[in-house]
């Protein structure tokens, strides 16, 4: 199973509950870079009239295209797909806007425009131009992939390495075992499940256990490169993350091979795939290595147009890596950890995807808001909200226990589990891996993770800002003076 053909549909913004921790990473730089940008951080604070402003520009943005779109048929052609995204970017940086004086992220802003807009509201969007939007996130994966590996400098993994450890057992563990148990206990709620028989339905349970241990990189990345966090709960969630995903491909190559005796009678258990998956994921670092020192070759040597080699890395690398069976998500997450712990070049990289991402960010999450199918949710919200309720408390329970095991200092045990709700593009993957894996089981399966995952993907976003702003680690908050004193060596290392 490869996570390169996992597409990121929804927002992974674009993020689950326990963030690693560990002993601090060195001084903060005296200008932290962070990820992908949004195009909004370090701005000043604007007044009414600013927000009065872009509220009257977002409604008369709706109108226009509402009239148009109600007096021209459909365009399915390319000229309704650019048409779309030009509205998409616009709605979007205008929403966010208006969501700055909530004190929401600006992700949230780009979501709610692309429901509003998309195919079960306004219909503005229609679903042939989403899916052809969608492509783009091929290109917002590679990014992402890169910023978080150039975010994973050697020196904050080796201090922190016992505490990532410890809460990634943790957590996968934990969370698997007990959602696992949910599930089973909760089939008769579930459509699909209600009428399987009890080793079919555990199968079931256990699958969905994999679902529930699944984080959103993007999500992470987006309120990082919004507020520009710099401090102990923003590091340790980023590394949790990437490194949680890694873990997930793992038990999902496993778990596909345990439980299909289960649930089709008859069969055994394949070890074929776990050796593929024991080459997928030495390719991928190999790959992933190679990939870096010549990116951090390029970018001594020529270091112009880059924007042309993310387009390059996203749109064909990832298509070749597909075919090929690696995992683009690894192999990007490496070769941008290679780039900033191997070379002078990681700063360089960074700014480079900042420059690049802030554009496609936005269309990234928009285009995730647009994907939400709210008829699928208003069906499955009950089922939804029970599992996704379930998954929260059972993931802060995780990070307790992982805070005392590791020994964390307050402000993580208070926060950190904020930032790993969000769940999108790698969770929506692998449940359409299961679906493809065992037909039998419909496309019930994959219609519970889509509304679970909405649920996770707007509420998701909005904790770990929160959490963020609490712990006095945003640039905004960090402006104010809020940024524990007590930790002065918690900052990004430079």
């Amino acid at each position: 199973m490869s996570a390169a053909a996992l597409p990121d549909i929804a927002p992974d913004a674009p993020a689950g509950a326990a963030a690693p921790a560990g002993p601090p990473g060195p001084a903060a730089a005296p200008e932290p870079h962070g990820p992908p940008p949004s195009g909004h951080h370090g701005s000043a604070p604007k007044g009414p009239l600013n927000h009065l402003t872009h509220a009257v520009a977002l409604v008369i943005l709706f109108g226009v295209l509402y009239a148009t779109t109600r007096a021209v048929p459909n365009d399915n052609g390319p000229a309704g797909t650019i048409a779309s995204i030009g509205f998409l970017l616009l709605a979007g940086t205008l929403a966010s806007e208006l969501v700055e004086p909530l004190r929401l992220p600006h992700l949230s802003g780009y979501i709610l425009a692309g429901i509003v807009a998309g195919p079960h509201v306004l219909k503005l969007v229609d679903h042939h131009a989403v899916e052809e939007i969608s492509r783009v996130n091929a290109l917002a994966l590679a990014l992402i992939a890169l910023a978080g590996g150039a975010e994973l400098r050697l020196e904050m993994v080796k201090k922190s390495l016992r505490s990532l450890l410890l809460h990634n057992l943790v957590q996968t563990v934990l969370v698997f075992v007990a959602m696992t148990g949910v599930f089973y206990a909760a089939r008769s709620l579930v459509p699909f499940a209600a009428d399987l028989p009890i080793a079919a339905a555990f199968g079931v349970a256990v699958l969905w256990g994999v679902i529930a241990v699944t984080r959103s990189p993007s999500a992470v990345l987006g309120i990082l490169s919004q507020t520009r966090a710099t401090g102990p709960v923003a590091m340790n969630t980023l590394a949790f993350v990437m490194t949680s995903d890694i873990i997930v491909i793992v038990v999902t190559a496993v778990a596909l091979s345990t439980v299909r005796p289960l649930i089709e009678p008859g069969t055994t258990m394949s070890m074929h795939e776990i050796e593929l998956l024991g080459r997928e994921i030495l390719g991928s670092i190999s790959i992933g290595t190679t990939l870096g020192l010549a990116l951090a070759a390029y970018m001594r040597l020529i270091g112009r147009q880059l924007i042309l080699v993310f387009v390059a890395l996203g749109f064909g690398a990832t298509e070749v890596l597909r075919y090929l069976r690696f995992d683009a998500l690894l192999v990007f997450v490496v070769a941008g950890f290679v780039v900033a712990n191997l070379s002078k070049q990681g700063e360089k990289l960074v700014h480079a995807v900042e420059d690049a991402a802030s554009v496609v960010f936005v269309l990234f999450f928009a285009t995730a808001g647009a994907h939400l199918d709210l008829p699928l949710l208003k069906t499955m919200w009950p089922v939804a909200l029970l599992f996704g309720a379930s998954r929260a408390f059972v993931t802060w329970v995780a990070s307790r226990i992982g805070n005392r095991l590791a020994d964390d200092p307050p402000v993580l045990r208070k926060w950190a589990w904020c930032g790993l709700i969000s769940q999108a593009g790698l969770t929506l993957g692998i449940s359409l891996t299961i679906e493809r894996a065992f037909p039998s089981l419909g496309a019930g399966f994959r219609a519970l993770v889509i509304g679970c995952v909405a649920l996770n993907e707007v509420f998701g976003p909005i904790l770990f800002k929160y959490a963020l702003d609490r712990a006095g680690e945003t640039a905004v908050e960090a402006s104010r003076g809020s940024l524990p004193k007590s930790l002065p060596d918690l900052g990004r290392p430079g």
